[in-house]
């Protein structure tokens, strides 16, 4: 690591914490060359593999996005739906693989959806599950009732 005010190559860690849950650790570092210290985050990667066969890094934000669009004109909070987005990504990370499926991402949302409200869960798996017609809907209105409390959606 390069110390930023000298450019010196070679710096020394002081002390490490876990950040963020355990998804990142922050070390404080110590330049031997001008005595400054600094802080540095080391983040763990988590990749998305989009159908057409590109990947990007996982976004947090994107995933609350998409809910919030669903969960329009609902009762749903900005808490609501900062905590499901942590939700989704703690489930991803827990999978161990550094590489996620675009499909399993919205898999790991539909589950913590449907318990928050039904109605943008609908409305979510009409888009991720491209529904064609009332009887799509119908059907996933079937197995939402079918379902007990906390069950999730089986994946098609």
């Amino acid at each position: 690591m390069h110390c930023p005010f000298c450019r010196n190559p070679d710096t020394k860690v002081i002390d490490s914490r876990s950040a963020d849950d355990g998804a990142a650790i922050r070390r404080r570092r110590s330049c031997p060359e001008c005595g400054k210290r600094f802080t540095t985050q080391e983040n763990v990667l988590l990749m998305v593999a989009k159908r057409s066969g590109v990947t990007e890094p996982f976004s947090r934000e994107k995933i609350i996005a998409g809910v919030r669009r669903a969960c329009q004109g609902r009762p749903v909070g900005e808490d609501a739906l900062a905590q499901l987005g942590q939700r989704v990504e703690e489930a991803l990370r827990g999978t161990g693989s550094a590489e996620i499926p675009s499909h399993q991402v919205g898999l790991a949302i539909l589950g913590p959806l449907g318990e928050l409200d039904e109605v943008a869960y609908l409305r979510f798996a009409s888009v991720y599950r491209s529904f064609e017609s009332l009887d799509d809907f119908a059907r996933e209105i079937e197995d939402l009732r079918g379902r007990t409390p906390g069950e999730h959606a089986p994946p098609r």
